[in-house]
């Protein structure tokens, strides 16, 4: 009779062993998260001649991946938080007593690795004759079992985030670069006319751009846009403008047409899910006038040499929401031929405070009018330190873009 338990435990051991190296090689075979499952349930089911199993996996929330035996459905329900809290391989009749589905099974077993709990297993069924030693080397050949599958498939789901995560990581640098090409490699800075300008990313990519595009020996065009949205997609549709913008300039000088044909290409581009906030002006050094059209752009600040100050608001509504645009006026202003004009996008002037109150226009006005003949980049620089000081512990919430144009005679 003793030969016979001996061999019953060898038998046992050699299948607990057995499936131990099957479930192994699968794991090595790389085989999916469903065909471990799988695996898993038959080894319990078949070979242990368990009746009864709830295996919940934390998927950043619980979620029932094998279930078998139960009165109720077990992938329907979330395990209790008293019994997501036990550590230890625990027998059902040493706690409350329940009248839930959870009431039928004989043992919980925790599945923790590295002192987190990535499952917890519900068994049921044993047979409760075996002597103790065969009952405690079930338990601790399904906890094993359980270990090796849940780890092996977190891995697995650790190589999957990982590989996204470069993914997303290449993507970012290539949309980072393309956003960095849209702006202008260099700006004229000489005794008359001086451009600066700031970027201030809100997160690696963000959607704001900004150009200088000499137009012959007189002419020159500025501008600024922002996208709605941020991310890969802003970034390729302000590539995609800027290359607009760019071939319009050289077929026409007339900015009604080259806004009226922007809006159609955005529209046609985005299918309006995006638009873009646009300012686009050209200055003519022989004609001292500045025609411009502002799209439902922050309007820019124009400052003359005695002192008037101009909001530039002519124009129309946001580029790409609609086709035709409902209405368009270009400002045109003449005998311009000392100033100074400054751009920024809507992430400067909604910066808020610890108090929610925004920087606005007026603190951003107040650094031209005190003092005109301050080097630009030096105004732009004071303008960041005094919105770092303004905003506290507040976080940015948006991108920053400045563009100063200061003509001289």
């Amino acid at each position: 009779m003793e030969s016979v338990s001996l061999q019953n435990k060898y038998n046992l051991k050699e299948l607990q062993v057995n499936s131990l190296l099957e479930i192994t090689q699968a794991i090595n075979n790389n085989l999916s998260e469903e065909s471990l499952y799988k695996i898993y349930d038959f080894t319990l089911r078949a070979n242990l001649k368990i009746n009864k199993l709830a295996l919940y996996v934390m998927d950043e929330e619980w979620s029932c991946k094998v279930s078998f035996g139960t009165s109720s459905e077990c992938a329907a329900m979330e395990p209790p938080s008293d019994l997501t809290g036990i550590r230890l391989v625990t027998r059902m009749d040493k706690l409350d007593a329940r009248d839930d589905v959870f009431g039928e099974f004989d043992y919980v077993l925790p599945v923790i690795h590295k002192e987190s709990l990535l499952a917890i297993a519900f068994i049921g069924g044993i047979r409760q004759d075996d002597e103790e030693s065969t009952m405690s080397s079930h338990l601790r050949f399904i906890q094993a079992l359980s270990n090796i599958i849940i780890v092996a498939i977190e891995n697995k789901k650790l190589a999957r985030r990982q590989l996204e995560q470069e993914s997303l990581r290449k993507e970012l640098e290539i949309a980072s670069d393309v956003q960095h090409f849209l702006f202008p490699d260099s700006l004229p800075y000489g005794p008359r006319l001086k451009i600066a300008a700031s970027y201030l990313p809100h997160d690696r990519i963000g959607g704001d751009y900004y150009d200088y595009i000499p137009l012959n020996k007189n002419q020159f065009l500025l501008c600024i846009a922002d996208v709605s949205g941020k991310g890969i997609p802003a970034a390729l549709l302000m590539s995609n403008f800027q290359a607009s913008l760019r071939t319009l300039v050289r077929q026409t000088p007339n900015l009604r047409e080259i806004v009226e044909e922007l809006n159609f290409q955005i529209l046609e581009n985005a299918k309006g899910e995006k638009f873009i906030t646009f300012f686009g002006a050209i200055y003519d050094h022989s004609l001292k006038t500045l025609a411009y059209i502002n799209s439902g752009h922050n309007p820019p600040v124009l400052l003359r040499k005695n002192g008037e100050v101009e909001w530039l608001k002519d124009g129309s509504t946001v580029l790409g929401a609609m086709h035709p645009l409902p209405f368009l006026n270009e400002g045109f202003i003449t005998d311009l031929d000392d100033f100074i004009l400054f751009c920024y996008t809507d992430g400067l002037t909604e910066t808020a405070n610890e108090q929610n109150e925004e920087f606005g226009e007026d603190s951003v006005l107040e650094f031209f009018k005190n003092d005109k003949s301050r080097d630009l980049k030096k105004i732009h620089q004071d303008i960041i330190i005094s919105l770092d000081d303004f905003k506290g512990l507040k976080k940015y919430h948006d991108d920053i873009t400045l563009l100063s144009c200061k003509v001289e005679p």
